[in-house]
């Protein structure tokens, strides 16, 4: 295990010190090719042109990474060495050719968002190109989202939803300096440690190297920001948030003693997909389109209720390890354990409700 330990933190490494070499590489890129964001108005709070490729800065480092490490695996197993005694030849295999396609799928949601960024795709084409990565990553890439439904058309169906569901909602939720890479490196831990715990090694490395992906771009991305992830950086982490959620298992018929360890996930991006549902609703009784931006989301509440913008981060992130460090006690925990740390869950959420009640009511 302490083995294992070790290259769980070289692939962080690797990620997060690749990730802080190539974004200020693609910062002058972007600048040269004028992939900037210029603010027109208010909305997202910056008041100079910046940046847009760090998508692309990420997903350059998380690829040359990924590769690296699968070469690394299978020269491990073909001369037996320490990787040998846990994974074998045809199981890497298998799981290679399901990687090649997350890698596709992966690329196409960074392309797709960086035509998006270029030239403010309309809703419509948005929607279906997110469709058809998603169809990648589901019918080819192994993500599998089953609910213990054992309808596999349903099933697909409820998994290529998933993945639609955390690219937009890690679009929404990338409104502030830092704070979505913040939030999917948080995420990306707490699935590195469930997998490490679970002996899913392949996914450890995996999680593992999306947090320091995540944690290299945050460096710059932090408030005051230099450069902006964009739409290509918002589909790319939303992809892998919904890949790590679907592989790492948190739920084993054998092991856990109760339910509750499937809604791990959901809980380890609860923040994304609770500020998702919240700003869809406001939008909608609002009658205006909900993926049309605007001012409704958490961070945005917690300004309005008088903490500045970095501050309002850091009470997001601090709220986003509170409850994810739930899922820990939940994974090994019996059933009563569970329920009360589920409850818990909620009565944070209903918190956060109370003040985005309580800041709209200034608006």
């Amino acid at each position: 295990m302490n083995n294992w330990l070790l290259f769980y933190a070289a692939s962080f490494c690797a990620g997060c010190s690749l990730c802080m070499i190539m974004t200020p590489v693609f910062r002058i890129i972007a600048a040269k090719t004028g992939l900037m964001d210029v603010p027109q108005n208010n909305h997202k709070g910056h008041g100079k042109a910046t940046p847009l490729l760090g998508g692309a800065a990420m997903f350059i480092s998380w690829l040359i990474v990924l590769s690296a490490g699968i070469a690394v695996l299978l020269y491990s197993v073909e001369k037996e060495w320490f990787f040998s005694n846990y994974i074998t030849f045809d199981g890497l295999l298998n799981a290679s050719t399901e990687l090649i396609w997350l890698v596709i799928a992966a690329t196409g949601a960074v392309v797709l968002g960086l035509i998006d960024d270029k030239y403010a795709l309309s809703a419509g084409v948005k929607f279906g190109g997110q469709f058809i990565i998603a169809l990648i990553a589901v019918l080819l890439g192994g993500v599998k989202v089953t609910f213990f439904i054992n309808n596999a058309v349903i099933a697909s169906g409820i998994s290529i939803f998933w993945v639609m569901l955390m690219m937009n909602s890690i679009n929404f939720f990338d409104n502030m300096d830092g704070l979505a890479a913040g939030t999917i490196a948080i995420a990306s831990g707490f699935f590195t440690v469930i997998a490490a715990l679970n002996n899913q090694y392949f996914m450890a490395l995996f999680s593992a190297l999306n947090c320091g992906v995540c944690c290299g771009f945050w460096f710059y991305n932090a408030a005051p920001a230099t450069i902006f992830m964009g739409d290509s950086g918002s589909h790319f982490i939303g992809l892998l948030a919904a890949v790590m959620a679907a592989k790492v298992t948190c739920f084993d018929a054998g092991y856990s003693l109760s339910r509750f360890p499937v809604l791990i996930p959901a809980l380890i991006l609860a923040l994304p997909l609770f500020d998702t549902l919240m700003v869809v609703i406001i939008r909608t009784c609002n009658k205006k389109p909900f993926w049309i931006g605007d001012h409704n989301h958490i961070s945005h509440r917690f300004v309005k209720m008088g903490l500045s913008r970095p501050q309002a981060v850091l009470l997001v992130h601090l709220t986003a390890l509170a409850i994810g460090a739930t899922a820990l006690p939940i994974y090994w925990g019996d059933f009563r354990t569970a329920a009360v740390l589920i409850i818990q869950c909620l009565l944070i959420l209903g918190i956060i409700t109370i003040l985005q009640i309580a800041a709209r009511t200034k608006d």
